[in-house]
């Protein structure tokens, strides 16, 4: 089993900055890609950015030039820094990884989530 354990979200103004931490623990083969997604109130969970084991990234069009994906492989651990907030970026971030095993099979596993609100 795989936890993710995640941390900085919050309270900020519009044209603020937060980073968001996941720090995954716990049985960890191969991993494919750790990323972050969101839910807004009302809305389905979206991707926001996505970085493979290779250092390719992924963002979704609404935060590109704005947020920042990384990954320390050591850590297992993967950041977002969120610039240039708008409201519209309010919603549950919830921390994604996707590893694989020898056989191989893949898995998925999802943190608590954190809650960032931007007040407008």
């Amino acid at each position: 089993q795989v936890q993710l354990v995640e941390s900085g979200g919050g309270l900020v103004q519009a044209g603020g900055s937060l980073r968001l931490s996941c720090a995954a623990s716990g049985t960890i083969f191969s991993i494919n890609h750790m990323g972050w997604y969101r839910q807004a109130p009302g809305k389905q969970r979206e991707l926001v950015a996505i970085i493979t084991n290779s250092g390719s990234t992924n963002y979704a069009e609404s935060v590109k030039g704005r947020f920042t994906i990384s990954r320390d492989n050591a850590k297992n651990t993967v950041y977002l820094q969120m610039n240039n907030l708008k409201s519209e970026d309010t919603a549950v971030y919830y921390c994604n990884l996707n590893q694989y095993d020898i056989y191989p099979h893949t898995y998925n596993y999802w943190g608590q989530g954190t809650q960032v609100t931007v007040s407008s």
